[in-house]
């Protein structure tokens, strides 16, 4: 009676544990963002970073990519996602093809409007550097993968579908300042900066 009574137990917490480890499971999968899949962490430069949060590019009913934000600690405003050190990934995936031209100029209106003051100058040979870059790889196309990457040692990289395309750019403030059209003071959609900084989305009021 004893035997069957601590095997009916057994019995009870093996399905408990079962029960338990299902969605903890489920939780390693990606996160789904409009049919696209972003893991919930990655290795960049022999370093985990973490998917801080994923959003969205809308104007109205059009889509143009959803993107995460990959970072070496969760972080929930810009000041400390500026302030982290290491390695760093914004991943955008394309839901509709887009010209290299349409693409080069919000990249630069994007970040003129959020460079601090006195900034735009020293960073305007690098981002029409960059802008070339992108001109010569060519229209982005729905299903690509575009990965703009921070190596604190070469500066940004530009890859696409898991490839470097071109030179790395140098310096901090340079991506620091593309992160800043994202997520900065006037980003490129409210409701995008809301998502990778895994915030609250902010309604109308």
């Amino acid at each position: 009676m004893i035997f069957i009574r601590r095997l009916s137990t057994f019995f009870a917490l093996f399905v408990l544990a079962t029960a338990v480890a299902v969605p903890a499971q489920a939780q390693e999968g990606p996160r789904m963002v409009e049919g696209q899949p972003f893991a919930n962490r990655v290795r960049l430069l022999n370093t985990e970073i973490l998917l801080n949060g994923t959003g969205v590019r809308a104007v109205a009913w059009f889509k143009g990519y959803a993107v995460g934000l990959y970072l070496p600690e969760r972080a929930t405003t810009v000041a400390q996602v500026l302030a982290q050190a290491g390695p760093k990934r914004l991943q955008l995936r394309m839901l509709q093809d887009v010209p290299a031209a349409e693409f080069v100029k919000a990249l630069e209106k994007g970040i003129e409007r959020n460079a601090p003051a006195g900034e735009w100058a020293a960073l305007q040979p690098r981002v029409q550097r960059f802008a070339e870059q992108i001109t010569a790889s060519g229209s982005v196309r729905k299903r690509d993968t575009v990965d703009l990457d921070f190596d604190p040692a070469r500066g940004l990289l530009f890859a696409r579908n898991g490839k470097l395309v071109a030179e790395p750019i140098p310096g901090a403030d340079l991506y620091a300042a593309l992160l800043r059209a994202f997520i900065g003071e006037h980003p490129y959609d409210e409701r995008m900066k809301a998502g990778l900084l895994a915030q609250p989305a902010r309604t109308a009021p």
